[in-house]
């Protein structure tokens, strides 16, 4: 089904196009000369955080918004977005320094009109298709049909809502969403690798183990966490890393995938998945939203498939895990959010307790 109008994309600046945070840090390192070094990890949070890292706010000078370096990629991505949508900014700066940023926007991404900027802090006044913003308040708050967020250590509480990790997977959000996945399509059958998704208390676990008890083709993806593996009853998926270890291995590009759940990391390696794939298995993973297009993004033939269920269900799936009542409250407060994403997936098998039926109507799907 052809769309009869453009999409319209409005961008976040700071940290989405312009280097920000980490030009701040970069800067308070230079001057103070931290031992050790300030690290964008530290800013876990916006706002000033009682710690070391409030220095940054210093920095925000007029020198500051006219030498930001632009992002690597940032200008190809704009470019790129420009022949799929109609491209806005909408950015919140300092009045007086807006016409540094305006002049800034124009010279370094042409492919914005002049007539498409927009300085204001107000985002959810923004009539637009999608949102793509590293503020997950403006993310919470916004009108947008899909706002997206991009993943930084600011908005790692971020929990259920759209999310991304860099301009690639932004871009096959944007190729998700203006397609349309309502009928069934050749090339969703004999998937190489199949994602789960769906809310905390669906049944992706479960679905999961019936699924490789029915199926031989499935091999199941071990994936990366730093949750505790005491109140982690689905641990049998994952590989337990503490957070230190959790950002070396982000440090390291060793993880192709990650995110932020409720709190705790998640993650996967690109070979553990060629290892399988090399197998000639069909690789069977439990992935948020936001690992599943980026499977979408670095590989052929991925099928995504949420799983449905009554909220009264995963609100009572919910409170009996064994895990702190903040952790319950963070995967609760997702439920809505994440149930948007039912639209973008390329199957919905709704859970009504009988685990291996939802199995057998995933393998009838795919198979």
């Amino acid at each position: 089904m052809s769309r009869r109008f453009r999409m319209t994309t409005a961008l976040d600046v700071d940290d989405v196009l312009l280097e920000c945070i980490p030009y701040a840090i970069k800067l308070a390192n230079e001057k103070y000369k931290f031992d050790p070094p300030l690290t964008i990890y530290e800013v876990d949070r916006w706002g000033k955080l009682g710690t070391r890292a409030d220095v940054i706010f210093e920095f925000f000078t007029e020198e500051f918004f006219r030498t930001q370096p632009v992002i690597e990629g940032a200008k190809e991505f704009v470019r790129k977005l420009s022949q799929m949508t109609e491209v806005f900014v909408c950015t919140s700066v300092y009045p007086q320094f807006m016409s540094i940023r305006a002049e800034v926007i124009m010279r370094e991404f042409p492919e914005i009109p002049p007539e498409n900027i927009y300085m204001a802090s107000r985002k959810d006044k923004l009539n637009v298709d999608i949102l793509f913003d590293d503020g997950m308040h403006n993310v919470l708050k916004s009108n947008a049909a899909y706002p997206i967020l991009l993943r930084r250590p600011w908005n790692q509480s971020a929990t259920g809502m759209l999310a991304v990790n860099n301009y690639d997977e932004f871009l096959k959000l944007v190729e998700v969403i203006s397609s349309s996945y309502s009928a069934m399509r050749d090339d969703n059958k004999n998937p190489s690798i199949v994602a789960l998704v769906g809310p905390s208390g669906s049944g992706k676990s479960n679905i999961a183990k019936a699924l490789l008890e029915r199926e031989q083709r499935f091999e199941k993806l071990l994936s990366y966490t730093t949750i505790d593996p005491t109140a982690n009853t689905e641990n049998d998926w994952y590989n337990y890393v503490d957070k230190s270890e959790f950002f070396k291995m982000l440090d390291n590009n060793e993880l192709f995938e990650s995110t932020m759940y409720a709190g705790h990391g998640f993650g996967s390696k690109r070979s553990d998945i060629d290892a399988l794939l090399g197998d000639g298995k069909t690789v069977l993973t439990i992935m948020d939203i936001c690992g599943a297009m980026s499977l979408k993004t670095h590989y052929k033939n991925v099928v995504t498939v949420y799983i449905k269920r009554d909220k009264r269900d995963l609100l009572a799936s919910i409170l009996e895990k064994n895990s702190s009542n903040e952790d319950k409250v963070n995967r609760i407060i997702a439920i809505d959010d994440e149930r948007r994403n039912e639209e973008i997936c390329d199957f919905v098998v709704e859970n009504n307790g009988d685990y291996d039926t939802a199995a057998e109507k995933i393998i009838d799907l795919l198979f």
